[in-house]
């Protein structure tokens, strides 16, 4: 990929505002929480009860395993002003884990909305919503499903402490076309996602929805800027990276041996990387990649 001519024809209208860099800039800053809270309201519609006024951005690393060396830094994740804990997951590429992946994201937030010494009575809702580019559930075509728990039988609910969103961007563009003044908040905004609209279906969503306008202009405040447009281009050519890896199955050469290291020495990863020279630029997408493995 050539770069320079990479970020010459960047742009709004064919960026790819799912970019880690991109999306975080939009949906994770505090001076663009009223889009977040746009956005979450529009999606969790039909789970929460109430209407959400406000939230506070939280830490997104989740707590490292007593056992090992292991975190993970969550896309966006927010503690609404109900008390419900949220956590927003982009998936560009099919790893074929996303269901225990968002399981285990899920159990940690859970795990440590309980305060220590706190009783179980004061753990917290936890909700995480997954955007997939890529089509995940195939035994239906609706775009957007939701997991709770229920009773096989009776359908009760057990609890409303877990709600698990899917938002599979694929079957929302197959689906049959919708004017912009016929569209659901919902189906709006992932028709902002999809970045697929034309001029005219752009402009009338522009002109019609606040917080899509405000996100819009915040996309392009983000391509406007030489380093956040830098960290755009180094997120694309991580993704083709880690695209390239799932499809062949396989580790690259040094994830495989920064895995051995640490096995055979019992080292952390950040160790196994001084050991072995492993540039900063390429520590990231290893740890993408091991994270899978470890």
């Amino acid at each position: 990929m050539n770069k320079n001519e990479f970020l010459e024809n960047l742009n709004e209208h064919n960026c790819n505002l799912l970019n880690d860099a991109l999306f975080k800039f939009i949906f994770g800053k505090e001076e663009h929480k009223q889009i977040t809270i746009d956005f979450l309201n529009a999606i969790l519609a039909s789970s929460l009860e109430h209407t959400i006024q406000d939230l506070q951005f939280v830490n997104s690393e989740l707590s490292r395993r007593h056992d090992d060396n292991k975190s993970n830094l969550l896309d966006v994740m927010c503690l609404l002003d109900s008390g419900e804990k949220v956590d927003i997951e982009v998936q560009i590429s099919d790893r074929k884990n996303i269901d225990h992946r968002t399981l285990f994201y899920w159990a940690h937030m859970y795990l440590e909305t309980l305060p220590a010494g706190g009783s179980y009575k004061s753990l917290k809702p936890c909700i995480t919503i997954n955007i997939l580019n890529y089509e995940f559930i195939r035994q239906q075509q609706k775009f957007h499903s939701i997991y709770e728990l229920y009773d096989k039988e009776t359908g009760h609910r057990l609890t409303k402490d877990l709600a698990i969103h899917f938002l599979e961007i694929p079957k929302f563009k197959h689906k049959k076309e919708t004017p912009i003044r016929k569209m659901s908040k919902m189906e709006k905004w992932l028709a902002f996602l999809a970045n697929k609209l034309d001029e005219k279906e752009k402009e009338e969503l522009y002109m019609k929805e606040k917080e899509i306008q405000n996100a819009m202009d915040a996309a392009k405040t983000f391509l406007s800027n030489k380093e956040e447009r830098e960290l755009y281009f180094r997120r694309e050519l991580e993704r083709m990276d880690r695209e390239s890896i799932y499809e062949d199955g396989e580790l690259s050469a040094n994830a495989r041996n920064i895995k051995n290291l640490m096995n055979t020495q019992n080292i952390p990863i950040e160790t196994a990387f001084a050991w072995l020279n492993i540039p900063e630029e390429k520590q990231r997408l290893i740890k993408e990649e091991l994270k899978e493995e470890l």
